[in-house]
């Protein structure tokens, strides 16, 4: 085990560094484990403990254990306290899905504030198993099948390598103290199902069973990389990045909808989900302004293109405008000044200019995105216009209509930003002073 354990940490270079390590000890037999194999190599660390207050009086005890054996043994120690009933409640999710957010969201606040190059976690080869027959379950790619890596980011696995029996083994041999979670025998939940009723029988099929999957997730995972350089090269000839947007060509990517697994890989970074995919080629396939959100980003057809859209990008504020220096401010505003109009003063044929009537304007101002049954009165035209018939005339693609905003003054549309201005708003012969606004 410990020969095993050096390998490990030499492998990913924490043996080599002066700072410190964090550990994720919950005061169970495997954290505690870990943590005298760490002791034991003489590697500097800090013990990080969660509270999750799901056990009462337990969970005040674990945290009590492990700080006691971070005093005796003079570590660094942190804790924290969650409610994580109301954490899960307020967002949504399951307890066990909670605590994860909770505390890998902390472990990280404290990695960096302790200046850890790693936090430790102790998943064993067992709990590693028990995610490859989780993942299965439910249904998965092929990264699904190949388990936890042992480097994640600033995330190490050094057990992964370790059996839970071999764990059970050290542990007595070497008299280490540990907590005793009652709920691990708990089979309502699906991790302790398969622990408990369904590995032993697979074991009986198979005494061997853990080397023989470990064996199949370490070749499942060489498929993979392999895998993802094969979709790397077809991904880098089918898209190409305008600014923040991804288009891709809607006949090369039509040629590869007979193989879904290919475009469920190519499109899984964009949060693509499995039962997504035949959605996703019917659009391929589909008329222009068909489209589905994944969780991340828009994908829709235009045209000749599939393009994705991060949905971060389409969810821009709204800006409410109190004076001019609060427009000067706004990144997308060049410049915006007040004058006064004069003989040699001409007004700009640039779209990217709005010379305004400033006694026309009233204030707060706002900016918006457009919205459907927004109207204006185009300047240069007769009559009223819907803004989206006007961005269908100068043909603009659905993307480009949907980056459109409009500056709004007491309800009326003023200026389509970068394209027309509100014909109510021109200069005119008794225009006392311009608002000139350069986007």
């Amino acid at each position: 085990m410990k020969e095993r354990f050096r390998k490990y940490l030499s492998s990913c270079s924490v043996s080599g560094t002066d700072k410190p390590v964090l550990l994720a000890v919950s005061g169970g037999i495997d954290s505690m484990v870990m943590t005298d194999l760490f002791v034991k190599e003489k590697i500097r660390i800090v013990i990080a403990h969660c509270n999750f207050a799901l056990r009462g009086q337990e969970s005040d005890g674990d945290e009590d254990f492990v700080k006691k054996y971070a005093q005796k043994h003079k570590i660094p120690f942190r804790s924290v306290r969650f409610d994580t009933k109301q954490y899960a409640e307020k967002n949504g999710l399951s307890i066990q899905m909670a605590a994860r957010e909770l505390r890998y969201s902390w472990f990280e606040e404290t990695r960096i504030k302790e200046n850890c190059d790693f936090t430790a976690v102790a998943h064993n080869l067992n709990d590693n198993i028990e995610t490859l027959l989780i993942n299965l379950t439910r249904g998965t790619g092929l990264s699904g099948l190949t388990g936890m890596k042992q480097v994640n980011g600033s995330i190490i696995r050094p057990l992964l390598f370790a059996t839970r029996s071999e764990i059970e083994e050290y542990s007595k041999s070497h008299r280490i103290q540990y907590r005793e979670d009652r709920s691990n025998a708990d089979t309502k939940y699906t991790r302790n199902k398969l622990r408990h009723k369904v590995i032993p029988v697979l074991k009986d099929i198979n005494p061997s069973f853990e080397t023989a999957i470990a064996e199949t997730m370490k070749r499942l995972g060489e498929t993979d990389k392999l895998l993802e350089q094969y979709i790397k090269s077809v991904r880098s000839e089918l898209i190409s990045n305008d600014s923040i947007d991804i288009r891709i060509d809607c006949k090369k990517i039509n040629q590869l909808t007979d193989n879904e697994t290919l475009i469920f890989e190519l499109f899984s970074i964009y949060g693509l989900r499995g039962n997504q995919v035949k959605d996703l080629i019917n659009i391929i396939k589909g008329k222009t302004g068909k489209q589905l959100n994944t969780e991340s980003h828009r994908i829709l057809k235009n045209r000749a293109s599939i393009i994705v859209i991060p949905i971060s990008a389409e969810n821009e504020e709204s800006y409410i405008i109190t004076d001019l220096n609060e427009l000067r401010e706004l990144q997308f505003i060049k410049s915006c000044r007040s004058v006064r109009p004069g003989k040699n003063f001409i007004i700009s044929g640039d779209a990217g200019t709005a010379c305004l009537d400033e006694a026309s304007l009233v204030f707060p101002l706002k900016i918006r995105k457009w919205e459907k049954g927004d109207f204006f009165y185009p300047f240069g035209m007769t009559g009223r216009k819907k803004v989206s018939d006007f961005l269908t005339d100068i043909k603009l693609s659905l993307i480009e209509k949907d980056k459109i905003r409009i500056l709004e003054s007491d309800g009326r549309i003023a200026w389509i930003i970068g394209k027309r201005i509100d014909n109510r708003f021109r200069i005119t012969p008794e225009t006392k002073k311009i608002m000139i606004i350069q986007y």
